[in-house]
């Protein structure tokens, strides 16, 4: 389970995960195999020390004035206050983790595999402190990643401004949005082919308001069509800058402090300004010396705090760094070679990419709460360090190195949220306590030995955590964490517009499932919808699944409350309770409806457990909505009424045994199969119908324990020419159907009709004549049913005034007219109808042909006008020519 933050609260995106985890874990239970199916929190360093901070702040307090042991306290308190609603919340959507296992990113055990990741990452030359560009979080004072910054369209300036040469009036033209960071300028660069700066490379421009020159160098990374064609560098404030610095070897200049006002290296008059006001001054001096140009509104890209919301400055800052290149290329292999599977595959290309062009890991945080990082600096020299896993291994090491009676004092910062998180498929199963503790340790069970091992979460992540996973695992354990990484998409509006509280199209889940109930959301987030696809949430969707919930509620009323109404009694579970697959025997003994309904139901056992095993999840929830709802809702338990109930053709006591022992067995394995996706109905149902008592007794009776209706190896009956048999029968029904709404025969009318059918197929209807007269409301005196090419079947074909309807497989239904059709009553509502028709064509003729409306008002009303009486006409048409069949 992708950890959540301990502190936060359900969203739509943990609803989704939940729904399609589940999914899994209680099918692959079901199957027979032994399921882990991990839960936990992640301790949300940055999310949770906001809060924390924002506490002290409304305290008239700072973190640094209480200091990092008081304010550790303060954070963990505020953990045991908000934390597990989350947990709670996740459960009440069904979620059947082991929750006996539930972790949290700090517990100490995890803790300890945090250390030792660490430690071992740095024995192998894999971690290092170096100075690189990051997204700097001025309110925070931390850097963060890349994913908890959030771009935002917003309107700002673009300012035009003078680099004036060295020794010459002559001057380049540059734009920028932040002029506070000319003072870290390094350099003007320029396109190597733009003709218009070419003579100027080489030469240097004085830097506006210092006393200070800079080269002008030329890069293809220029732009010539975006601003003035004349670029300023800043390599220590801009990443793209950054690169460009590198790449010509240009100084790197830090312009501000950790508050992101600005320090020594600019001019005093702007010293310990915000930077916004630093922006307003600067341009402001500029303008006053004629450096300025001009500034105009500009549509820009803000990058902004997921979690504060404050601006983001990219800033060059010491930090503390994983290598990524080899291990990268091992994750990356992963996938080119088969061992790992990115479902949909449309992933594995973002896969490549982002592992072909990855950079090294800032794992630093500039923060308190979290992981504190386990390195020890000697006699308070950052240039002098041990990395140990507590501090008498490090008092061990100094030792080692010549300092035996050093003052140590730990790194103060703490490891990216993410560091931990990418430890999570083995951390949480007992790496590294279990790496010796043999076969049957949890470690051995769930991860070392031969296992399948999915990942499934949203393609949002991918490289943040899937990818840092990957390379953990095959680093620190020689083992691909998991086989199968099933990427879902991100749960969006109704107009499939992004989620946002500005917007006011959040749904809120547990509103949702107050409303709705839980299986109502989980089958609308996972069912119709292909692996990575965004799914536009849909209200009217939500609303049709409650329905679907209460026709199952009506089902399992009519099953136990009518067909077995009469049954209860000390047999009742014996008698009906179903003991497993139906045997080819069992099978054998029905009749051809009754084998029509198990072999439809056995095929969706079948193709739900392939889709499942093949991770097609939405495909297959769709499949069991149309068999319940269409196959046996519509069709068998209809006409099963005519085997138990007297007053319908229901006298063969024994027909209606074998009726009722397929409508429990036909509902419970589509119950089975519907409860990974809707697990509270299914299974209140399924304690509703008469059962066999389990095996071992101390088992605990449940559906979510109870066998899939197909295991391993296991083979269902079927019988493909009864279903043939029984698609003809139902191809006759919706004609005769189709024929009454057409002719518009009133719903308690009883027709009468003769049935043509194949000669093969005349036993099996004339059987079931009891079920169409009740499907299609047919007169019961007047059904015949009869083979082609009979005398019988010539008679109704030459007498004409029968109604013709042709059915599949060769079938023919032949119906008097009069049958279908009271003269009287038709003609007088032909004639009403006329009448009304030939009034509203007359208005609307005249409307047409009044003075001025075809002149005056819009061509598309006339349009749309003229379309009308077109219409009127062609309905009044069609009703004389009915005036005239009579």
């Amino acid at each position: 389970m992708p950890p959540p933050n301990v502190t936060g609260r359900l969203h739509m995106g943990h609803a989704i995960f939940v729904a399609l985890q589940d999914v899994l874990a209680r099918f692959h239970r079901m199957r027979g195999r032994p399921t882990l199916w991990t839960p936990g929190t992640d301790h949300a360093g940055i999310a949770t020390q906001l809060q924390v901070e924002k506490r002290l702040i409304a305290e008239g307090k700072t973190r640094e004035e209480v200091g990092r042991e008081a304010f550790l306290k303060l954070a963990w308190e505020y953990k045991e206050e908000q934390g597990g609603a989350i947990t709670t919340q996740l459960r009440s959507l069904g979620a059947s983790a082991d929750w006996s296992r539930e972790r949290f990113t700090m517990d100490d055990d995890m803790t300890e595999g945090v250390v030792e990741a660490f430690v071992r990452l740095h024995e192998k030359g894999l971690v290092y402190r170096g100075e690189y560009i990051v997204n700097w979080a001025p309110q925070l004072k931390t850097a963060v990643s890349d994913l908890e910054v959030d771009y935002s369209e917003e309107m700002g300036k673009l300012y035009y401004f003078k680099y004036v040469l060295e020794g010459s009036d002559e001057f380049l033209p540059v734009a920028t949005t932040r002029p506070e960071t000319i003072w870290g300028d390094t350099a003007v660069c320029v396109h190597p082919e733009d003709s218009r700066f070419k003579h100027l490379v080489g030469k240097r421009v004085k830097v506006p308001t210092m006393d200070r020159t800079i080269p002008v160098i030329a890069d293809d990374y220029v732009d010539r069509e975006f601003g003035t064609g004349a670029l300023k560098i800043t390599p220590g404030h801009d990443p793209n800058d950054y690169t460009i610095g590198k790449r010509h070897e240009l100084e790197i200049v830090n312009i501000m402090n950790k508050d992101a006002t600005m320090n020594g290296n600019v001019p005093a008059q702007y010293q310990n300004l915000d930077r916004f006001e630093a922006r307003q001054k600067i341009w402001e001096d500029m303008e006053a010396t004629d450096l300025a140009i001009k500034a105009e509104d500009h549509q820009q890209r803000v990058p902004r705090s997921q979690r504060g919301g404050e601006v983001i400055e990219p800033m060059v800052s010491s930090q503390w760094f994983v290598k990524t290149k080899g291990m990268g290329e091992k994750a990356l292999n992963a996938v080119k070679d088969g061992d790992i599977k990115i479902i949909p595959s449309r992933f594995e290309k973002v896969w490549y990419n982002w592992l072909e062009d990855i950079h090294d890991w800032c794992i630093s945080r500039q923060l308190w709460w979290g992981h504190r990082i386990p390195v020890y600096y000697i006699n308070g020299a950052e240039d002098n360090f041990v990395v140990a896993r507590n501090m008498e291994e490090a008092k061990t090491f100094a030792a080692e190195k010549g300092f035996p009676d050093a003052t140590l004092k730990q790194e103060d910062d703490v490891l990216d949220t993410w560091f931990s998180s990418g430890l999570w498929p083995f951390a949480t199963v007992g790496w590294p306590q279990q790496e010796n503790a043999g076969a049957q340790s949890d470690l051995a069970r769930f991860y070392t030995q031969p296992t399948d091992a999915c990942l499934e979460t949203g393609y949002d992540i991918l490289f943040f955590w899937v990818a840092r996973m990957v390379m953990m695992g095959m680093e620190l354990t020689d083992k691909i964490p998991f086989n199968v990484v099933y990427m879902h998409g991100l749960v969006r509006a109704a107009d499939n517009t992004k989620m946002s509280k500005t917007k006011g199209n959040v749904i809120d889940p547990l509103e949702t499932v107050d409303k709705y109930g839980a299986d109502s959301l989980r089958y609308s987030l996972v069912t119709g919808v292909t692996p990575g696809q965004d799914i536009p949430l849909n209200m009217d969707k939500i609303e049709a699944n409650r329905m679907f919930g209460n026709k199952l509620w009506n089902i399992a009323k009519f099953v136990v409350d009518n067909a077995l109404k009469e049954d209860k009694g000390d047999a009742y579970d014996s008698t009906y309770g179903v003991k497993g697959p139906m045997t080819a025997e069992e099978f054998s003994k029905l009749a051809v409806p009754e084998k029509w309904i198990v072999t439809k139901c056995h095929k969706l056992v079948e193709s739900v457990t392939c889709d499942i095993e093949n991770y097609q999840l939405g495909q297959a929830g769709s499949k069991v909505y149309e068999f319940l709802r269409d196959d046996l809702a519509d069709w068998y338990l209809e006409m099963s009424k005519t085997r138990f109930y007297p007053g319908l053709g229901g006298t063969d006591p024994e027909v209606a045994m074998a009726s009722k022992k397929v409508i429990v067995y036909v509902f419970d394995r589509a119950l089975r199969v519907l409860h990974p996706y809707m697990p509270f109905v299914t299974e209140a149902l399924w304690h509703q119908l008469p059962r066999q008592p389990p095996a071992n007794p101390s088992t605990p009776h449940s559906i979510s324990l109870a066998d899939w209706p197909m295991l391993e190896g296991e083979t269902l009956v079927r019988d493909d020419e009864s279903e043939a048999q029984f698609e003809v029968f139902q191809s006759l029904v919706k004609s005769i159907r189709n024929a009454r709404a057409e002719f518009n025969v009133e719903q308690g009318k009883k027709i009468p009709a003769t049935i043509v059918v194949a000669e093969g197929m005349v036993d099996m209807v004339r059987d079931e004549i009891a079920s169409i007269v009740l499907l299609a409301r047919m007169d019961p005196e007047g059904v015949t049913v009869v083979g082609a090419g009979s005398a019988e079947a010539e008679a109704a074909r030459g007498e004409a005034d029968n109604v013709q309807l042709v059915g599949e497989g060769g079938t023919e239904i032949y119906i008097p007219k009069a049958g279908l059709v009271d003269a009287e009553k038709e003609k007088a509502r032909l004639t009403k109808q006329a009448e009304k028709l030939d009034k509203e064509i007359e208005k609307l003729s005249k409307r047409l042909n009044g003075k001025g409306f075809a002149d005056k008002a819009p061509a598309e009303v006339v349009d749309k006008a003229r379309q009308e009486l077109s219409d009127l006409e062609a309905q009044a048409e069609k009703v004389r020519e009915a005036q005239m069949a009579l």
